[in-house]
């Protein structure tokens, strides 16, 4: 029998057939709350997401099972209206060879809950026991047989999918449809009914809403048992953990912001407890950079004081340089010194005080000149016997900011000076600036023969009050001479030298790009 075929000669070809669009309707019934639901969690809260989410996906453990068990059900219920058939046939059978009466016939169709009952002959054939009341046309035809039968793993998954297919299609199938099913309600019997599929929806509605409530009725305890436990296992430690976080950034200086971390062992504790170590650090650093900021003031507003005095005493100390005593003529010069040495200090240290320094105005410039005036500065070559040589060529170019090269050289050059004085050598001592240009940078060289830089000095050399290489030193030149030549996109480093070899500081100034 096929779909709208009349109920009269039922074939024996019967092959399962389900409802593709009803499923397609079902899909297209679900889509849109879906997309509503996704656009609403983006805007919960950690915990209102975590409720949201342990009660969907309980649910959707419980469609699990509530799906392959209304599917259970529907073959369940046909096999009891095989079983109710063939209960009818036999019964018209005793009534003879004659025609059941109508109302007979009426009332066993009626306690069977189908429309037609017919055998299934062995030789293929078949033999009408109840025939309609009335003609009836066929929508669906379904054979219960092969519901038995086992083909193999995968057969077996397909049709458990196929069955839970056509279950799913009675939701949304009209209720006057008209279905024919095949069935063995007894092995070696079988039968060919006729069924309204109305009455098979609404007993699947039944049974559907007796599942669906006591699955929502376990889902919202098994919901509320996982999410408590997960919100105060995860959820109220995480929100702990971030109201700190907001909390420590308004005042990152005040220690007692600082997350106190808990007993855990778990990542949540190990979190905690990095946290409250980068919250301390962190805290430390800028507690210790607020003194620093502080005494930095303080200090600029003394070395400007102090320059001034210096630069009064420097002025006294002009004139009795003049004076004819030898006694003044042997320490006036010593003493002449010392204060240039004290104003330079107070000077680097204000330049070094201002918020940075200000960017290189590059020109290309003969280098050798520009070194040549850094040693007169310096007083270089010295009657005490330090040595002072230039190698570098009349012609080299260096694109550079005249003062900041300048002050740079100077810190490298007062520096090996320095080291020089405070040497006990027998020898005379000797500074050496060499410079050559590679490609598209200059590299330029300062040596000096003086005792080296020792180790410890090393790794903080090139920082603030923390690199001086001798005693008493500040280490402002070195810090002074790095940042400019960083703005300048070049790098300054310490080479390494063989022992006894004194120190070598190499600049790399590269062009300006195009």
């Amino acid at each position: 029998m096929r779909p709208g075929d009349e109920v009269g000669a039922v074939p024996l070809d019967m092959i399962q057939e389900g409802s593709k669009s009803a499923v397609g309707r079902l899909w297209r019934r679900i889509k849109a709350p879906l997309r509503l639901l996704g656009r609403a969690g983006e805007s919960l809260g950690l915990s209102a997401k975590l409720l949201l989410l342990t009660f969907v996906f309980v649910m959707l453990a419980e469609v699990l099972i509530f799906v392959p068990s209304v599917a259970n059900y529907r073959i369940t219920w046909l096999s009891e209206r095989l079983t109710a058939s063939r209960l009818a046939a036999l019964a018209a059978q005793a009534w003879g060879e004659g025609k059941v009466p109508d109302p007979l016939r009426t009332e066993l169709l009626r306690t069977a809950q189908v429309r037609a009952v017919s055998w299934l002959l062995p030789d293929g054939q078949h033999k009408q026991v109840l025939p309609p009341v009335k003609q009836e046309t066929v929508n669906a035809k379904y054979d219960l047989t092969a519901a038995g039968r086992s083909g193999g793993f995968w057969n077996d998954v397909a049709l458990r999918a196929q069955l839970i297919w056509d279950a799913m299609a009675v939701f949304f199938a009209d209720n006057s449809r008209v279905i024919t099913v095949v069935g063995e309600p007894v092995p070696g019997d079988k039968m060919i009914i006729v069924v309204p599929e109305g009455v098979l929806k609404a007993a699947m509605i039944r049974y559907g809403l007796n599942i669906l409530g006591l699955s929502i009725i376990i889902s919202v305890i098994t919901a509320a048992l996982v999410y408590f436990a997960l919100n105060n296992m995860f959820v109220q430690p995480m929100m702990r953990i971030t109201r700190n976080i907001m909390s420590f950034s308004q005042n990152p200086e005040d220690a007692s912001r600082i997350i106190e971390p808990s007993e855990r062992r778990d990542e949540i504790g190990v979190a905690e407890r990095g946290l409250a170590h980068m919250q301390g650090e962190l805290s430390h650093t800028l507690q210790q950079k607020s003194r620093l900021a502080a005494l930095g003031l303080a200090v600029s507003k003394i070395s400007h004081d102090l320059r001034n005095m210096l630069a009064n005493a420097q002025l006294i100390s002009d004139r009795l340089g003049s004076l004819p005593d030898p006694t003044v003529q042997r320490f006036a010069p010593k003493l002449i010194a010392s204060l240039d040495r004290a104003i330079s200090l107070c000077e680097a240290t204000l330049r070094f005080g201002r918020a940075e320094e200000s960017p290189p105005r590059r020109e290309y410039m003969p280098l050798r000149a520009l070194i040549a005036d850094v040693g007169e500065g310096l007083g270089l070559p010295r009657d005490d016997g330090i040595a002072w040589t230039i190698d570098v060529d009349e012609g080299l170019l260096i694109d550079a900011d005249r003062d900041q090269l300048y002050r740079v050289l100077s810190n490298l050059c007062r520096n090996a000076l320095q080291a020089l004085e405070q040497q006990e050598y027998g020898g005379g001592g000797h500074i050496r600036v060499h410079a050559t240009r590679r490609g598209t940078s200059v590299n330029i060289d300062v040596h000096d023969n003086g005792p080296g830089v020792p180790e410890k000095a090393r790794a903080h050399l090139f920082q603030a009050f923390q690199g001086s290489a001798r005693k008493g030193g500040t280490g402002l030149g070195l810090a002074v001479a790095h940042e400019l030549v960083t703005a300048h996109g070049g790098s300054i480093r310490l080479m390494d030298t063989d022992s006894g070899s004194g120190t070598q500081f190499r600049i790399e100034i590269p062009d300006r790009a195009g």
